[in-house]
């Protein structure tokens, strides 16, 4: 019970995150979305907001991985469609209003070393996304460099249509990298 209220709070963190950034996911509007009462503030994150967040951007990265998972041993097209459907899933069942949660964590910060466990998430993404890009038929030195394009245009295609509340440039976007990656797979 006790991890419950842990783990409800966390992902109610990364709720806020995605759709109201740094700046909306205080730990009164985390118990407000969760139920969670007062006192699991410093229970569970003794060491203050900070600690919440990073819980939060842990799980995120977490998540991903376990998503891309389903994919481990598939075509590497494969794995970069459900990368990107993914996305494409936030966006459109949310009505354009949540997007990266590791995105919210970077932009706002101003710890840095907040912003430096963002960026080890954004490592583990990128990371998981080679391994599985290999196994899905790119030589390594090609997996490396698409995983950290698709992971880039992702994260900019998912601002830009949450921007103009229209899935169209992120559709745009997916279509390329997924063109360049089957290109590049039949030239392997």
């Amino acid at each position: 019970m006790v991890s419950d209220v842990r783990d409800k709070m966390v992902d109610g963190a990364i709720r806020l995150l995605a759709t109201r950034g740094l700046a909306g996911t205080s730990f009164s509007d985390v118990l407000q979305l969760t139920g969670a009462p007062r006192g699991s503030i410093y229970h569970h994150f003794p060491n203050g907001k900070d600690e919440l967040i990073a819980a939060a951007v842990d799980r995120s990265a977490a998540t991903a991985v376990n998503v891309l998972e389903q994919r481990a041993g598939r075509p590497a097209d494969e794995v970069a469609e459900l990368f990107l459907d993914t996305w494409r899933l936030l966006l459109t069942h949310t009505g354009f209003e949540a997007g990266c949660a590791l995105v919210a964590v970077t932009v706002d910060t101003d710890s840095e070393d907040l912003r430096a466990h963002t960026a080890a998430a954004f490592l583990v993404w990128r990371e998981s996304l080679v391994r599985l890009l290999a196994q899905g038929g790119l030589s390594t030195d090609a997996a490396e460099r698409f995983a950290a394009l698709l992971l880039s245009a992702s994260e900019g295609a998912v601002v830009l249509s949450r921007a103009g509340r229209d899935i169209a440039t992120f559709d745009l976007v997916a279509d390329t990298l997924l063109r360049q990656l089957r290109a590049e797979l039949a030239a392997a």
